[in-house]
């Protein structure tokens, strides 16, 4: 009874039909519960699919109609008449088949939905609410590395020998001179090696981690590496509005992934104010990955999912990073020098020139023992 209460108050929601002081407890309820937030999404999909099912209806029954009154006044002729028949209803048809199948699509569609509504709502067994998005690898010999699926001989492995890499994430570069950041549970490791979306491989160091944030910052110390005079996006203080769209990009696989989706709440799981909640696509792998704005500014990283509500991810707001580097410049001389970026090159870019400009400073982790 509850869920049937629940949905009607959705549909007078999405419908307009809430009072003003019951739409603002509705808003602010949908902001502090994940779960509801996704279905208000999902039961307003499911509506849509439902009025563009009743419209091909609608359009099949018109048809009928005219059918009937053409075969009334002699204008057509049925199936069974000699070969060269051209009736109306036949031009109609080729005209219109491909509505039709559109309807037989919807029609399957809508069941499916409904049967994963019915789903969503039958009882089942408690489990963890948050899932971490680090990623388990594989073990990797310190003479080998995989590589865009292949597998290369390495005459200088960058881990130590005999380590082996166990846990994996996303890191992005905040400094030119090689500084990162990545989620604290990507690092479940004594060490750590980058690799960028060209395969190339840099030793780096973990020099500070913040577990209460979920936060670290790690440094590639790499002769190879080539510092950055500047980097393409910037680091914004303040959160996207609701409903904004935003991107990411990740490595839950062995070479980076772009995923797009929008803010569905300013605050994370539970009302966390240091947090947001995204609805996009992510998998282990995506933990540290930056989140970017249409301008090309980070305003988040990834770092959990609800396991309980498909596409609902959080995600550090970004000003969490001046917080720490502001922090440890207090107590370390080291961050002095770090300079993170305020000024945007991507911005009136079209998505594709962004991905390809930022792509190159989002890094792939591997922290191993």
């Amino acid at each position: 009874m509850e869920d049937i209460l629940l949905l009607n108050s959705i549909e007078r929601y999405l419908e307009g039909r809430m009072l003003e002081e019951e739409k603002n407890f509705f808003e602010a309820l949908r902001q502090n519960n994940p779960a509801i937030d996704q279905m208000v999404v999902e039961h307003k999909l499911f509506l849509h699919h439902m009025n563009e099912y009743a419209d091909v209806e609608n359009f099949r029954d018109s048809i009928h109609t005219i059918h009937s009154k053409l075969s009334a006044t002699g204008e057509v002729r049925n199936s069974e008449e000699p070969e060269g028949f051209t009736g109306k209803v036949v031009q109609l048809w080729h005209r219109y088949r491909k509505v039709t199948a559109i309807a037989a699509s919807i029609a399957c569609i809508t069941a499916l939905f409904i049967s994963a509504l019915a789903m969503y709502f039958s009882p089942s067994v408690d489990k963890t609410q948050l899932e971490r998005l680090s990623r388990d690898i594989a073990a990797i010999k310190a003479n080998q590395q995989v590589t865009n699926n292949t597998l290369k001989e390495v005459a200088e492995p960058k881990i130590p020998k005999g380590a082996i890499v166990k846990t994996g994430g996303t890191a992005f570069l905040i400094d030119g001179k090689g500084y990162l950041v990545t989620s604290a549970h990507v690092l479940a490791g004594s060490g750590a090696i980058v690799t960028d979306n060209n395969g190339n491989e840099y030793n780096s160091k973990i020099l500070s981690i913040d577990q209460s944030k979920d936060l670290a910052i790690l440094k590639i110390d790499d002769k190879d590496f080539k510092p950055v005079k500047n980097l393409p996006y910037a680091i914004r203080r303040n959160q996207p509005d609701l409903g904004e769209e935003l991107f990411t990009l990740g490595y839950p696989r062995d070479e980076i992934v772009y995923n797009m989706g929008y803010l569905s709440a300013k605050t994370g799981y539970k009302g966390d104010t240091t947090s947001c909640q995204l609805s996009l696509t992510a998998n282990p792998g995506n933990s540290g990955a930056p989140v970017f704005n249409k301008n090309g500014e980070i305003v988040g990283i990834i770092t959990t999912k609800q396991t309980q509500a498909e596409d609902v991810v959080f995600a550090l707001k970004s000003n969490n990073i001046f917080k720490l580097i502001d922090s440890l410049r207090t107590t370390d001389t080291f961050f002095k020098n770090v300079k993170l970026p305020t000024f945007s090159t991507l911005k009136n870019m079209d998505r594709v020139s962004q991905v390809k400009k930022a792509e190159s400073y989002v890094f792939f982790v591997k922290a191993y023992n």
